[in-house]
């Protein structure tokens, strides 16, 4: 075999994965960059009602499938991740394409947005040092001699967890933020009633 063309398969190999990269990163800018409207905040709050009507079936799975895999700060589309392959899956997307939405992953990803500036709003009602007093909570957990490694691992899991929540957070775009404090109230209405 010539070595010649070997590198210039493996040259040809780095460009297309580039462009690749590239690509992606363009779709992934345009989709973020898509302003979330009144009506796709409704629809989505909307379709989050109408899929508590499919709670007992996700509680079963709830019990089935590790909790601590949801990524929170994507909490939507990290949760329809671990949906595939289940019944729930398609019943889901049924009830997200009737209220507008393409698939789940696009009803998923406008959730993650929504919440993400709904906790950006949440948090800005509280105490800017937030992060700093997580971080102190986290080192005075590490030095704590009562708990056991597990116990210390478990609380550590999910102080990284919540973390990941201010950071999603802190990163929501201001025309997010904006776009969602008039839906505020709606949103806690209709988490509060999955919760009851």
């Amino acid at each position: 075999m010539n070595p010649f063309n070997t590198q210039h398969t493996t040259f040809h190999y780095r460009q297309l994965t580039v462009v690749l990269a590239l690509m992606l990163s363009l779709v992934s800018f345009s989709a973020h960059a898509e302003k979330l409207t009144d009506s796709t905040i409704r629809a989505f709050i909307t379709s989050l009602e109408k899929a508590q009507t499919l709670a007992p079936e996700f509680e079963e799975l709830n019990d089935e499938q590790n909790i601590e895999s949801i990524d929170l700060s994507r909490i939507f589309s990290s949760s329809v991740e671990e949906l595939k392959g289940e019944d729930a899956y398609g019943r889901l997307e049924d009830l997200v394409q009737d209220n507008g939405f393409n698939d789940l992953n696009e009803w998923a990803a406008t959730g993650d947005r929504i919440y993400a500036a709904w906790m950006a709003i949440e948090m800005a009602d509280q105490s800017p040092e937030i992060n700093q007093e997580m971080q102190s909570a986290m080192a005075e957990l590490e030095n704590n001699p009562n708990m056991s490694d597990q116990q210390k691992a478990q609380m550590r899991s999910m102080m990284e967890a919540a973390l990941g929540v201010t950071k999603m957070a802190s990163e929501a775009p201001p025309a997010d933020i904006e776009a969602v404090k008039p839906h505020v109230k709606a949103l806690q209405a209709v988490t509060n009633d999955a919760e009851d």
